[in-house]
């Protein structure tokens, strides 16, 4: 299936000079959505993950049902001052500004085999910091699935090193 029919190239947004992929057309689309979740579900498969984690707010949409799929469990990646119990964070640096990303320090056990879900791979720093969440944790990051690569940002630079799977690539 041709997933780029299902991504609307929204330009200026959310500045002038960025084309913003927008997945709600795909997920909007049953038969898309899930030949998309399947893709990476088959991925998954091979890597023989123990647990999805997936950074706010895309990579719950792309992790959760990949996580129900395999019958493993799911951890939320959030920004600062959003999981309520004691977390572990790292700043980063985003396509459009600074951020901190945090997991709660209970999330992975040493030694889980993980695999990192998102949207989107751009300058990968979002990707990169949650990288370093799981790492200290323990987790073993044994791949990285996204819907969309945007390969003229080098994001996959960045994760030298670690598996990746981009189901499309602009």
């Amino acid at each position: 299936m041709d997933l780029k029919q299902y991504v609307e190239i929204v330009k200026d947004y959310p500045k002038e000079g960025i084309s913003f992929k927008d997945i709600t057309p795909l997920m909007n689309d049953g038969k898309a959505f899930k030949a998309a979740v399947d893709e990476i579900v088959e991925y998954a498969k091979e890597k023989e993950i123990d647990i999805i984690v997936g950074p706010e707010a895309r990579g719950f949409i792309i992790g959760c049902p990949v996580s129900y799929s395999l019958g493993v469990g799911f951890v939320p990646v959030r920004k600062e001052g959003k999981l309520p119990r004691e977390v572990i964070k790292v700043d980063y640096g985003l396509e459009y500004g600074k951020n901190v990303l945090t997991i709660h320090k209970d999330a992975i056990k040493p030694g889980q085999r993980v695999l990192i879900t998102d949207d989107l791979l751009a300058t990968g720093g979002t990707i990169d910091a949650t990288i370093k969440l799981v790492e200290e944790l323990g987790g073993v990051v044994v791949g990285c699935a996204f819907l969309i690569e945007l390969s003229y940002l080098d994001g996959k630079d960045k994760l030298d090193g670690y598996d990746v799977l981009s189901l499309m690539s602009y």
